[in-house]
């Protein structure tokens, strides 16, 4: 099989490659490595559709990781706003950093996990894809494709090892890059989470699900365990049309972003603990968001000022400029909605 499917998959995706900006089309010469690193980061649990955008911003301002690496940490945070997973931006910045410093990319698997927030899958991907490397590459989609083809019936994440295992058995010493990108492609486009498409993919002689009538049902998944919930209260402090924003401390969530004050994120509704100024403070509404490993419900609070106090003062009118992240960014679109008293210059 090993032979057949990965023939199979590239005579594919000859025909059938998607046309991204940060790829190389097939029988072209290797993708730029800084290209492939930058939106291996970008799609890190985000979807093509939501990358793309922010990959032509960032290579127009940044054509080069050295124009990278050089950038102010703030205007490269704020660039990133609203794509999430804000780590993933801290570490963007001190790897693009470390190998302008070096001069280069590693070329191999070993050296590229050395850099800051490349893991396994990624060192394996810009190996691949960018230096031709015969490294075996697996994402969510490859993990589909992978436990259908072989019928792996081993719920998710346990079976992560096995499915790596069975994905290196496909590998083809040459065109490895091309083979990752294809079987994304892949499952993207054609072995779906839900209605797999496959009466037109190339592997349905091989599948073993399909064969066995199961392929809907792969890969399986353990029951999730519900996330907590925490709560807490973000403050619109306005002052002659201006809004005070802080920058949140460097390590942490939304680490090093812009944001609207807020206070503490607890079990319990922590009231306006850690409020900027003491006021009278309204309550405005609020908003909902997820993270990784929790639920947050952010309640409004609004005041106006009369004081100076620590951060900056934003122009309201022009709060899309701020480069808030997303949880702050609706939080700032419902204050401004709320109560024209809080909003507008007097």
């Amino acid at each position: 099989m090993p032979v057949d499917a990965a023939t199979k998959v590239l005579a594919w995706y000859d025909l059938h490659a998607r046309s991204l900006p940060w790829r190389a089309a097939p029988g072209q010469p290797l993708a730029d490595p800084y290209h492939v690193w930058l939106s291996e980061i970008m799609l890190q649990q985000t979807t093509v559709a939501a990358v793309r955008p922010y990959f032509e911003r960032f290579i127009a301002r940044w054509p080069t990781i050295a124009a990278l690496a050089a950038a102010p940490d703030e205007e490269i945070l704020t660039a990133w706003a609203g794509l999430g997973y804000y780590a993933r931006a801290r570490n963007l910045i001190a790897c693009a950093q470390q190998v302008a410093a070096q001069g280069a990319f590693p070329r191999d698997e070993a050296g590229l996990r050395a850099l800051p927030g490349i893991g396994d899958y990624t060192a394996a991907a810009i190996a691949a894809i960018a230096f031709g490397r015969s490294a075996t590459v697996v994402d969510g989609n490859v993990e589909r494709v992978v436990a259908r083809l072989f019928a792996v019936d081993e719920p998710l994440p346990n079976a992560k090892p096995k499915l790596r295992a069975l994905a290196a058995t496909l590998t083809p010493a040459k065109r490895a890059g091309d083979f990752a990108q294809a079987m994304m492609d892949l499952g993207a486009t054609i072995c779906t989470p839900r209605e797999p498409a496959c009466a037109i993919c190339p592997l349905v002689d091989l599948c073993a699900a399909r064969r066995a009538g199961i392929a809907a049902e792969l890969p399986r998944k353990l029951a999730k365990k519900p996330r907590p919930v925490r709560h807490g209260t973000a403050f619109w402090l306005a002052r002659d049309g201006h809004v005070l924003l802080i920058r949140r401390p460097a390590r942490g969530l939304l680490g090093g972003m812009r944001a609207l004050p807020s206070g503490p994120w607890t079990a319990n509704d922590p009231g306006v603990a850690g409020a900027p100024i003491t006021a009278e403070w309204r309550e405005i509404g609020g908003v909902e968001h997820v993270f990784t490993h929790f639920a947050l419900k952010l309640r409004l609070v609004a005041a106006e000022a009369d004081i100076e106090v620590d951060g900056e003062w934003w122009p309201i009118a022009r709060i899309e400029e701020a480069g808030l992240p997303s949880l702050f960014a609706r939080a700032a679109a419902l204050a401004s909605r709320a109560d024209p008293r809080y909003v507008r210059a007097a």
